[in-house]
């Protein structure tokens, strides 16, 4: 009896040992606040430049299949639903009746977490979601992604639903005041980090994406103005969900004043407002970049917006007419140009299938993707009202890029000086990635000739 008594009691030992051995490790693999779910600037499409907030299922796997076949093995690997899946309607605003019912009623279950709406994503009929859609996402070797808002559905508020595990519910957890409230969209309240089932909602949302197999969530209107407190609940909920997840916060301009947080708890961040293809946005950007050089590191990255090139707005949705971006030629290099010297993700917005072939070409430069994905102590070197020159360095080799751009409404020759980067010595090999050719040896300086609004992308290499 004693021997089977402390065979028992060794037993118990044992296992309350690998218990907390399983925790602990568990706590480790889901303690991810970036560095393993985006070590490199995440790269990918996604579908709100294109269409709004109305892309249906059959849409978007064309897309899918298109990525796979022309980009993926060029980097891009993230596909991502954009804006109100969950709204059969696919509208920002929910209509009322005049006793504050709602007349929409967006997809939700019984916990008040929203789902895709059926009649536009066929799949997620019978409470499947977005697993079978992340299912065939998955099968073409792409990941998968989708963006939400911040906060609980006022649908859920207003029927009070139950917080699932809790015994909360939306209307003990919800924000209602003009803290809570989104001044572009009005399907959310947001969460009091202080009220009772805030973190239980979130943490109930991100284990339904962790199941649904989703990669990277985008979560809206929570970077400015800046919700620290929602932020930080979000981030908990991914690290307790089990899965790895890119988080990715909008809309921008980030306060810089937050770069400590932001890049704590986020995979990426906007720094810039809404980007679409006006130059005067464009330029704004390099400004916007430069400044946060202090918070760019891997695993967290300033994203300075989706790259609104090639057939954007289909339909008149979401931004002006349909149309070929405005975007000059000289415009679109500048744009790609800056966006890799300065590490920012690379998330493409235009329409695929209808994007000018000379425009899918750019994206895949692998020798001008690789600066983005790899360089390091990338920062601008100079800036005055007619050039920017921005630099970094390939860690493998100690070759130097160099990325020039003239800034000025008519085409020009620009000079490059040695003496800006003061480790650079020559002579040295120059070669020219956009046109995947060598240059010659150059010493001490160099100069090239560029349109309008136009860049170059180099690297210098010791002799």
């Amino acid at each position: 009896m004693k021997s089977s008594r402390l065979r028992c009691v060794s037993l118990m030992l044992f296992l309350a040992v690998c218990v907390r051995s399983n925790a602990q490790d568990a706590g480790k693999l889901n303690s991810n606040t970036g560095e393993e779910a985006a070590p490199t600037p995440p790269m990918g499409w996604n579908s709100y430049d294109a269409f709004g907030s109305n892309v249906t299922e059959a849409q978007f796997r064309s897309e899918v299949d298109f990525l796979r076949a022309n980009l993926l093995s060029h980097g891009w690997k993230y596909a991502v639903v954009d804006y109100l899946w969950f709204n059969p309607t696919g509208g920002p605003n929910i209509h009322l009746r005049k006793n504050g019912e709602p007349i929409d009623s967006l997809a939700m279950d019984e916990f008040g977490r929203l789902l895709p709406a059926v009649n536009r994503f066929p799949s997620a009929a019978g409470s499947n979601g977005f697993k079978p859609l992340a299912e065939y996402v998955h099968g073409m070797g792409l990941k998968f992604g989708i963006h939400i808002m911040r906060g609980i559905p006022r649908q859920a508020y207003w029927k009070n639903m139950r917080i699932l595990g809790t015994t909360f519910s939306a209307r003990e957890a919800a924000d209602t005041l003009a803290s809570g409230l989104c001044p572009w969209n009005d399907n959310m309240y947001g969460l009091d980090p202080e009220r009772p089932g805030s973190q239980a909602y979130y943490n109930s949302i991100f284990n339904l994406y962790a199941q649904w197999g989703v990669d990277f969530i985008k979560v809206d209107d929570i970077a400015r103005p800046y919700h620290k407190g929602e932020i930080e609940m979000i981030r908990k909920a991914i690290d307790q969900c089990g899965r790895p997840m890119v988080l990715s916060l909008s809309p921008g301009e980030t306060p810089l004043s937050e770069g400590q947080n932001v890049s704590k708890n986020a995979s990426m961040w906007r720094i810039a407002d809404d980007m679409w293809d006006s130059w005067k946005d464009l330029r704004h950007n390099f400004d916007l970049l430069n400044s946060w050089t202090e918070w760019r590191k891997k695993g967290h990255w300033p994203d300075a917006d989706m790259l609104p090139i090639g057939h954007v707005s289909l339909n008149g949705s979401p931004n002006g007419p349909d149309r070929l971006s405005r975007f000059t030629k000289e415009e679109t290099y500048t744009l790609l140009t800056l966006w890799c010297i300065a590490r920012s993700p690379l998330i493409m917005g235009g329409e695929l299938l209808t994007t000018p072939q000379w425009v899918i070409a750019l994206l895949q430069n692998s020798e001008v993707i690789a600066v983005d994905q790899h360089s390091t102590e990338n920062r601008q070197v100079m800036k005055n009202d007619s050039d920017a020159v921005w630099m970094g360095r390939d860690p493998a080799t100690g070759k130097i890029y160099v990325a020039l751009f003239n800034l000025l409404d008519q085409g020009r020759t620009i000079e490059f000086k040695f003496v800006w980067v003061p480790d650079l010595k020559g002579p040295c090999l120059l070669h020219d990635l956009w046109n995947n050719r060598d240059i010659g040896s150059v010493e001490k300086r160099f100069t090239i000739t560029v349109g309008a609004h136009g860049a170059g992308l180099f690297s210098l290499t010791q002799q």
